[in-house]
């Protein structure tokens, strides 16, 4: 048994992974911000201690992993270095990690959480497999034989992990803190094709993934009899979505997902890929994925009288316009309401246009001030310079959330990665509902 600590564990992928550690049977503690973040919720239930940031948390014996928002000069990181004691970064650790088994990759610039959660989820209806989801839920099965994480893309990351699949959901610009452009992004993915050991699983209508050139066969997926898998005949009712998976142009079988949107058969194709090229039985495929319920922040659904909130992570534009065109599948017949809080300053300016286009294609939109980062916490625009672009747009913040009543009959997007949910949070509050925010 291993005696960790986590700098910074109440990020999303370093509390997965001290549940990963705490789940195997190793002792594991960790220390952040005393600010509530969501994630502590999971650490808290399964008694992992949680300690304010000091270097007198560092003791002799220990293991410290570094999350990738803390520098080399953060006390614990220093105390650690002076104790002589192993210090790993968050994603060097995890590539280690995942070499114990069958791994797979979930990576792309949108829908990672939601496809690592599906994943972990519909192959664990067959065979146990551990994981680790960027919504802060991890989870070590012991004698597992798969394991199934998230890859991030930032700062080139995922190329510390060498995995047996990975499923590319998509490449585009996100990142301009970092990344040069579209063509920076590519190379990255690229370069990080090459790790793949036995397939890599990706979406057949991203061009630039068209582009990739690979050495282990890459099978494509989506609506097309182009692609190597394909979902036909699909049908949306009040269970969810139905639809026909084909494989090679031939029939495999049919399917149902209780997501709605084009991006939830898309994300359920490439599990079910994955699947098929591991012989996992079918018919236990196909009752886990009618079983899924979802992944935290991920469309989560509150109904209020006539109203449905819904938290999302949503924070760059191709997702705001998948939770959007998710709400207008789902309830075609109400109001689809955007609250929205930009998360850091180069991306609102990067994507200012493409924020306003996604955000006008709600009924009415709401925006809070910028969040920023650690990394970044000031900028030279200001949430007006999106507002002025949103036609009728309207500031809102936990002292106005009241306005939102006016909506009888919607369904009110609550969207960014900042702290977004304390508005939902006030809101509720205003309403008289136990939330577990």
């Amino acid at each position: 048994m291993t005696h960790y600590h986590f700098v910074g564990i109440k990020g999303a992928g370093m509390s997965s992974l001290a549940q990963i550690m705490h789940d195997l049977g190793h002792e594991v503690q960790g220390s952040d911000i005393e600010s509530y973040v969501f994630t502590e919720v999971a650490l808290k239930n399964k008694g992992i201690n949680i300690l304010p940031f000091d270097a007198n948390n560092i003791k002799k014996d220990m293991v410290v992993i570094q999350g990738n928002a803390f520098p080399d000069t953060h006390e614990e990181v220093t105390k650690a270095h002076d104790l002589n004691l192993e210090v790993i970064r968050y994603h060097d650790f995890l590539g280690h990690v995942i070499n114990q088994y069958t791994s797979v990759a979930v990576t792309g610039a949108h829908g990672k959480t939601s496809t690592t959660g599906l994943l972990s989820h519909v192959m664990n209806g067959d065979k146990k497999t551990s994981f680790l989801i960027g919504d802060g839920t991890g989870l070590g099965i012991p004698a597992s034989e798969y394991f199934a994480f998230e890859a991030c893309e930032y700062r080139r990351h995922f190329l510390s992990y060498h995995p047996d699949y990975a499923i590319m959901t998509n490449i585009d610009f996100d990142h301009p803190d970092y990344f040069k452009d579209i063509n920076d992004v590519f190379d990255a993915f690229q370069e990080m094709s090459r790790n793949v050991k036995k397939a890599i699983i990706a979406w057949g209508d991203d061009e630039h993934l068209r582009n990739i050139k690979a050495d282990v066969p890459v099978y494509y997926y989506g609506f097309s009899q182009d692609d190597d898998v394909y979902a036909a005949n699909v049908q949306f009712n009040e269970n969810g979505t139905t639809f026909d998976v084909y494989i090679n142009n031939t029939y495999y079988d049919t399917f149902l997902s209780p997501q709605y949107g084009d991006h939830n058969i898309l994300n359920s194709l490439a599990v079910i890929t994955i699947s098929y090229l591991e012989s996992l039985n079918v018919d236990n495929i196909k009752e886990a994925l009618e079983t899924f319920g979802g992944v935290k922040r991920r469309f989560n659904e509150t109904k209020v009288a006539n109203q449905v909130l819904v938290d999302d992570y949503a924070h760059h534009p191709r997702e705001i316009s998948a939770t959007i065109e998710t709400a207008r599948k789902k309830y075609p017949n109400k109001e689809v309401i955007a609250v929205f809080q930009p998360h850091t300053f180069s991306r609102t300016k990067a994507f200012l246009e493409e924020f306003a286009d996604c955000l006008n294609k709600a009924d009415h939109t709401y925006l809070c001030e910028i969040f920023g980062s650690i990394r970044e916490n000031t900028g030279n625009l200001t949430i007006q310079d999106l507002l002025q672009r949103i036609n009728g747009a309207t500031l809102i913040d936990e002292e106005s959330v009241d306005i939102l009543e006016k909506h009888s009959d919607a369904v009110i997007l609550f969207m960014g990665a900042g702290d977004i949910q304390k508005v939902q949070r006030a809101y509720m509050d205003n309403l008289g509902v136990v939330n577990e925010f």
